[in-house]
């Protein structure tokens, strides 16, 4: 799918998903820590969103990334086809991160092919409490960095990764580093959990 497409396709979905929920420019920036320029350019189709914008804008509106960009019914089964995937980053070194396919939200799972060259780094933000993110490296080194601290995951290894605090992903060494990764992400199990914290402090 060409940017241009896919740039259509996501402004409309959130200008229709954010009207439909009487939603003004302005509580949507508020909700979603976005600011209101941003959407501004967002919904004309001139700004072309961050995967982590799309994840804020997508979190307000009770959506998943998927919702906003892939189309899918309600059939048992929703097959993609090789035209579908959504390149969403691309870095400044030629790496890429695509959506393979997801799942609607707000609960949702998303499964992503990501490629880093030598000396590329993506810095991510914090997602919603209890997030994780199973990651296997099909070739190539992956460094996972949260803060000082630094894992590296070798061809054919896999990990699992809390990624509910700062993370980064980097290319470790003199070649490419490609990688699936599976994204959990459950707002509902999350507000559950804090109610029940909150419940039991004040026993």
């Amino acid at each position: 799918m060409k940017e241009r497409q896919l740039l259509e396709i996501v402004s409309g979905r959130i200008r229709d998903r954010r009207r439909d929920q009487r939603l003004s420019l302005d509580r949507l920036a508020a909700v979603a820590g976005v600011s209101k320029g941003m959407l501004v350019q967002i919904e004309s189709g001139r700004a072309n969103p961050s995967i982590a914008t799309l994840c804020k804008v997508a979190a307000a509106l009770g959506a998943s990334v998927a919702d906003l960009v892939q189309v899918a019914g309600q059939h048992p089964a929703e097959v993609m086809p090789a035209s579908a995937p959504r390149l969403l980053w691309r870095g400044a070194k030629g790496g890429s991160a695509t959506l393979l396919v997801g799942s609607a939200g707000p609960d949702m799972l998303e499964l992503w092919r990501w490629e880093l060259r030598p000396g590329e780094r993506y810095d991510a933000p914090a997602h919603p409490q209890g997030t994780q993110e199973l990651l296997h490296v099909v070739r190539g080194r992956l460094a996972l960095a949260f803060g000082d601290v630094s894992y590296v995951i070798e061809t054919g290894g896999s990990a699992v990764a809390h990624t509910d605090r700062p993370h980064a992903y980097a290319c470790e060494g003199r070649h490419p580093a490609h990688f699936m990764m599976v994204v959990a992400e459950w707002h509902t199990r999350g507000r559950d959990a804090r109610h029940l914290s909150d419940r039991r402090s004040r026993r």
